[in-house]
């Protein structure tokens, strides 16, 4: 680039050259010039809820009387065209970074203040922007902060979308019996129902847990600036910010009683990223019976077929394999993974800051988004649609020497051992096989034998 492609800005380290047309000033410039590692910025979640933050502390300074009315007003007009999505490209800082994410706060400070002086409002971006806070209470501000954005407007509507499918396909396939399985070998009957009926209370046994963290994610750390005491922040600042995002967002949130911890500790995002980590596990388990269910359709259960949404193979035609379910499998075992680097990330509070703060903000809102997308897919591509193979499930039904379980009363353990063996090695159904070994009249014995009655009421 020629010279006039720059200009030169300058911050307490010296000069720095920046892009002509660049939107920052010169931190950020350093940060891009010093983190080039996975070419990555933080999700637009986190710049949105950044974003609001930043607008929130302006509208508190102005009340506290820490800014005027018109710098107020500058920073918050710049704020909110942030977090409704304008100005993306101005935040390039790579996710790995500086700890505590003072890149991208400075990044933030720095384009607001652009935004502000191109609207004849000029503002700084430390004396102003950044009045009473620090990166230090910021950034794990906006961690609590986005989480929560995102678990209320993506992963919750996502799982009780989820959850309401299959209470759908529960109530339309309560009249199916199939063959129950245990450690993967034919076991009692159980109705199709039923088996959903597993799948969708893991779900809102998930959902229970969301709910339980959900006040503990709601308590932020603004206010605590630098290393917990708040220095350089008015009395009630962190309070009056909390309640002020409250009105914004229209969720609750209030300040965390102990700056320390909440500088230091990134305790909950740990605790919220083991809960996605077991929503992951659910999922991964619904995914796989799927993937069973739908196996062969020839040499395989065969007991469903998932709807055929592309061709499977670049070499044997007409092959259909369950792309939805491998593709939520994949996801899973990646939020599984994530939840792994969350985890030695909060590990890193060293004294009085967590030091892994933007690789944290990253993984928790890319788990979120994995697993909204993957209950969606699940919920409308393999769930919603699929079809059963009565035929078949009956069939298999009247060939299981496992039935001969409900006899254990009448004939004993040891001669339904016999009579299922019987069974198993002449490859007749149960009925006849029972019919000529105990004597019980047939009639009887076929109530006895019922596949339906030994699922349990209906």
């Amino acid at each position: 680039m020629a010279n006039d492609d720059y200009r030169t800005e300058h911050d307490s380290m010296g000069p720095v050259r920046i892009p002509a047309d660049a939107p920052w000033g010169a931190q950020t410039q350093r940060a891009v010039d010093n983190f080039r590692i996975a070419h990555r910025p933080l999700p637009d979640a986190f710049i949105r809820a950044l974003a609001q933050i930043k607008a929130a502390c302006a509208e508190v300074n102005r009340e506290l009387g820490g800014l005027t009315t018109e710098q107020a007003a500058a920073i918050v007009a710049a704020a909110d065209a942030i977090a409704l999505g304008q100005h993306r490209a101005a935040f390039p800082v790579d996710v790995y970074q500086t700890g505590s994410g003072t890149s991208t706060n400075m990044n933030m400070n720095e384009v607001i203040a652009h935004l502000a002086a191109e609207a004849d409002s000029p503002v700084h971006p430390n004396d102003h922007v950044n009045r009473g806070q620090s990166s230090n209470d910021v950034i794990p501000t906006a961690i609590h902060v986005a989480a929560t954005v995102e678990l209320e407007q993506q992963l919750r509507p996502a799982l009780r979308h989820l959850i309401a499918v299959i209470a759908r396909r529960e109530r339309q396939l309560g009249d199916v019996v199939k063959t129950g399985r245990t450690h993967l070998m034919d076991a009692m009957p159980i109705r199709l129902d039923q088996e959903l009926s597993g799948w969708r209370t893991q779900l809102e046994l998930g959902e229970a847990r969301l709910d339980e963290l959900r006040r503990r994610l709601g308590k932020l750390a603004i206010g605590g600036t630098a290393v917990g005491t708040g220095v350089n922040a008015p009395e009630g600042f962190g309070e009056r910010v909390a309640r002020r995002l409250s009105e914004r967002l229209e969720l609750t949130f209030v300040r965390q009683g102990n700056g320390f911890a909440a500088l230091a500790s990134q305790d909950t995002a740990a605790e919220l990223s083991g809960q996605l980590r077991t929503l992951a596990t659910t999922l991964l388990k619904i995914a796989n019976d799927l993937r069973w269910m739908n196996s062969g359709p020839l040499t395989g259960l065969g007991e469903i077929g998932l709807p055929a949404l592309q061709p499977g193979s670049s070499i044997m035609p007409g092959k259909v394999n369950p792309v939805i379910p491998e593709a939520v499998a994949m996801a899973c075992v990646q939020v599984t993974g994530l939840d792994a680097a969350i985890n030695g990330a909060a590990q890193s509070g060293n004294f009085q800051l967590n030091v892994m703060l933007p690789l944290i903000a990253d993984n928790l809102l890319t788990q979120i988004g994995l697993l909204a997308g993957s209950m969606n897919h699940l919920a409308d591509r393999a769930i919603a649609d699929f079809t059963v193979n009565r035929a078949h499930l009956e069939e298999a039904l009247a060939r299981n020497p496992i039935l001969v379980t409900s006899l254990n009363a009448e004939i004993g353990y040891e001669a339904g051992a016999r009579i299922a063996k019987l069974a198993y090695q002449t490859g007749r159904p149960i009925l006849d096989v029972a019919a000529e070994q105990t004597g019980i009249e047939r009639e009887r014995l076929a109530g006895l034998l019922d596949p339906m009655r030994l699922t349990g009421p209906r």
